[in-house]
């Protein structure tokens, strides 16, 4: 933090948290005494109302606030969820830039606000799946982010669960990659693949051995990351309609490929757009007989084998 930054922070740190010894700000900024007793000089020399008081520390002058911003109860709890959301989801740089802000937000709310906005902080949550994997997958989105902003070609071994011949695989990838989305409780890193010569989404969690390479790529002007630019990327149209019984849990565990949603007399008819079909397979599978698909037809023949090696499997412990 460079010493304008933390001025600053200091009046914000005063103004959330009222007096404040030396050696708590020092803390507070992991830097000196010394260095924090010419801070307090300089806030003084530049204007600042400080109040000091020999052993107890330094505070503002009552009825000093800055910078003049006014947030609702509502506005500030989104912001201050939102900075607290982001820091459990980012990787270590990030993580200390939303701290910083939430620190900032809660130094400018009047006493009774931040009070009604700590109350309701305290009483919702978010809770985010940890892995194993999680800090692999923070390293990895700290590099992506370097090379989205750098525009540099990366490379690295992808696992697929499926591939064209509808079997898991693993493969060096090439791409370039132009944006990261966060889709349920997992990252994705949308990119141009140099070995499929076209836009895929790629897991982090899929992803070894993430290198950047000496070789710089120009990024469509008109790429947004988002629904419509993986609808755009997809080209399969898939037809189900989910019965009545199911269709409210489908609604709640839609897959995030939906294009839209309709409610008939005979269910819910749902249309999706996917690459291929291999990788929606599982997910229409899950809703056994209170699901039908009405097209392609090679998705429906593809879903009537797959149950009915099920069911072999299940003849076989029969006869054991």
């Amino acid at each position: 933090m460079n010493r304008t930054d933390r001025l600053l922070a200091i009046v914000l740190e005063l103004q959330a948290k009222g007096r404040q010894r030396a050696e708590d700000l020092a803390a507070t900024f992991e830097t000196s005494k010394r260095t924090i007793y010419r801070d307090i000089l300089a806030l003084g020399e530049a204007g600042v109302p400080l109040v000091s008081v020999p052993g107890r520390g330094y505070s503002l002058m009552k009825g000093y606030f800055l910078p003049p911003l006014s947030f609702t109860t509502e506005e500030a709890t989104m912001l201050l969820l939102g900075s607290e959301f982001m820091a459990q989801n980012f990787d270590a740089q990030y993580r200390a830039a939303a701290q910083s802000a939430r620190r900032k937000i809660e130094g400018v709310l009047p006493e009774k606000l931040r009070g009604e906005v700590q109350y309701l902080r305290n009483n919702i949550r978010f809770i985010v799946a940890s892995t194993r994997e999680e800090g692999r997958e923070m390293q990895m989105l700290q590099q992506l982010r370097r090379a989205i902003i750098d525009r540099v070609t990366v490379r690295f071994h992808y696992h697929a669960r499926y591939s064209k011949n509808g079997q898991g695989d693993e493969q060096t990838r090439e791409a370039d990659p132009y944006g990261l989305a966060h889709v349920g409780h997992s990252w994705y890193l949308t990119a141009y693949c140099h070995l499929r010569k076209d836009m895929r989404n790629f897991r982090l969690e899929r992803m070894d051995g993430l290198e950047l390479l000496p070789r710089t790529f120009t990024r469509p002007a008109d790429f947004e990351v988002g629904p419509r630019a993986r609808a755009e990327q997809s080209g399969i149209v898939v037809r189900a309609l989910f019965d009545h019984e199911t269709s409210r849990w489908v609604r709640e565990s839609r897959w995030y490929d939906t294009v839209s949603e309709e409610e008939t007399a005979q269910g819910l008819l749902v249309t999706l757009k996917i690459r291929q079909e291999s990788e929606i397979m599982q997910w229409l599978l899950g809703w056994g007989q209170h699901v039908r698909v009405l097209e392609p037809d090679s998705l429906r023949e593809q879903l009537a084998r797959e149950a009915a090696a099920m069911l072999q499997n299940y003849r076989c412990l029969e006869t054991e």
